[in-house]
């Protein structure tokens, strides 16, 4: 059967470093062109199951590296969507690092928001892109709150957290976020805080929905 190319979403992806303002990125384009227009896919969703293995050596596990992102699961949502089907997102549990027994149904929509650190590191994953936002903010920033985030939602102490960042975070970053940057169509500091780029960024996607639908 032939496909309908003016009804195809826009995929959009959003990454940057750990703590760069990823979300708020996300949640000022789900209020600029409204949540009802956007299926939106966190990366660090599909962090693999991890069940299997004791909690001591989860534990060891990179989780910076992209092997440790179940990509492949990602990508085969982003196609379903993109024919229509729904999906039904995992639903991780940083806390133990396994998945949870739940799932977030997810309909088709026009616009697919793909966000995470590693999405451009992933050629399969990165190609499937129309637009691709990396959001540049400073080390420091971003440490402060990655620890912020790690001690208040994820139950985790300063220590470990310190611990973390140094061993992968910092390391995986250099290795492969960061040069990652390369293939983004745009570069934008401050994240979600600029308004002027986010004003853009909105504008953009909705004048590549209108390509789509047929009226240039």
């Amino acid at each position: 059967m032939k496909t309908d190319h003016t009804h195809l979403p826009v995929i959009f992806g959003v990454a940057g470093g750990t703590g760069s303002g990823k979300t708020t990125v996300a949640n000022a384009i789900l209020d600029k062109v409204g949540a009802d227009q956007v299926a939106y896919l966190p990366h660090d969703a599909y962090y693999r199951e991890l069940s299997h293995l004791a909690k001591e050596n989860r534990n060891q596990i990179n989780f910076d590296h992209p092997d440790a992102l179940e990509t492949e699961l990602l990508i085969q949502h982003i196609r379903e969507l993109a024919a229509g089907r729904p999906i039904e997102i995992p639903v991780y549990d940083f806390t133990t690092h396994t998945r949870t027994n739940r799932t977030i149904h997810v309909e088709p929509a026009p616009i697919i928001l793909v966000e995470g650190i590693l999405i451009f590191s992933e050629p399969e994953l990165r190609e499937l892109m129309d637009i691709r936002l990396y959001v540049d903010t400073d080390a420091d920033l971003r440490f402060i709150r990655r620890l912020s985030r790690d001690m208040e939602e994820r139950g985790r102490s300063v220590q470990s957290v310190i611990q973390q960042y140094l061993t992968t975070v910092r390391p995986m970053h250099l290795e492969f976020v960061e040069p990652s940057k390369r293939h983004a169509d745009v570069i934008i500091p401050e994240g979600g805080h600029n308004e002027v780029a986010m004003t853009m960024i909105a504008a953009r996607l909705k004048e590549l929905l209108e390509t789509k639908r047929g009226h240039p």
